[in-house]
């Protein structure tokens, strides 16, 4: 089973730039879009039309903001949105997938760099999803998140960790939440299977910094312990274009 996650910086902007072919000829199982911009009532019938495919949206309440989709291959899984707390589910951040053998969230996390207002938000939103994982597993299902956690979790994580101390995205606490994360029964499994691996997942606009391969791995894919075994692979995709960040695709078994 291949599980792709994408923060594609506005589907229109990546149909405008052949994300449709590529979906066609990557043909993952699951595909987990981040930050859509966009409600599914703005495409045309013909941009909503992916051939295999239905596809369940959750976009901001907020126009051209935030915003996620999840692609699913074959029968239609039961899916949630959000994590029932209104003042993170108005952003449109969350869909929960439930299949045979794990739960699936497909996630845009908050982002803190507009203030400590936000960076407070994001904590929180942190705690709260934990809380919903911590239940899940204390009933013995077993979770996989993924998508643009907005964070970088270790120095190994981003090209220039010592000037970004103070920055949001590598706040100390922020930080504390992935570690928190990996104390209640995860794994980042791209760290897992490959501890000094130096790859990145998103590159500004700014400076040419993708060229230069100045970047973070801020998209994950955190999946419950007893599901390590399964793990083929965690590929990140670093030359595919289109966004500010590449895709990520897990192979499990």
């Amino acid at each position: 089973m291949k599980i792709t996650t994408w923060n594609v910086n506005g589907i229109r902007a990546a149909l405008g730039k052949g994300f449709s072919t590529w979906v066609q000829e990557e043909k993952p199982d699951v595909l987990c879009l981040q930050e859509i911009k966009a409600k599914p009532e703005q495409l045309t019938e013909a941009q909503r039309d992916f051939t295999g495919y239905s596809v369940v949206w959750n976009p901001a309440e907020r126009p051209g903001y935030s915003g996620v989709a999840t692609f699913l291959r074959g029968d239609q899984t039961e899916a949630s949105l959000g994590l029932g707390e209104p003042r993170f589910d108005i952003e449109g951040r969350v869909i929960r997938t439930r299949h045979p053998e794990f739960n699936l969230f497909n996630i845009y996390f908050p982002n803190g760099q507009r203030g400590q207002d936000r960076v407070a938000y994001k904590l929180d939103f942190y705690a709260y999803l934990l809380e919903i994982c911590d239940n899940l597993h204390s009933k013995g299902e077993s979770i996989i998140l993924t998508g643009d956690f907005n964070t970088a979790h270790k120095p190994i994580d981003l090209r220039n960790p010592k000037e970004n101390e103070k920055t949001s995205g590598f706040l100390p606490e922020e930080r504390a939440w992935v570690d928190r994360f990996l104390e209640h029964g995860f794994v980042d499994i791209y760290r897992h299977i490959y501890p000094d691996k130096v790859q990145y997942t998103w590159w500004t606009y700014i400076s040419n910094a993708r060229a230069r391969n100045v970047g973070w791995r801020i998209d994950y894919f955190l999946i419950s312990k007893n599901l390590v075994p399964r793990i083929q692979d965690v590929i990140i995709r670093d030359e595919l274009p289109g966004s500010d960040h590449c895709p990520v695709t897990l192979i499990i078994d």
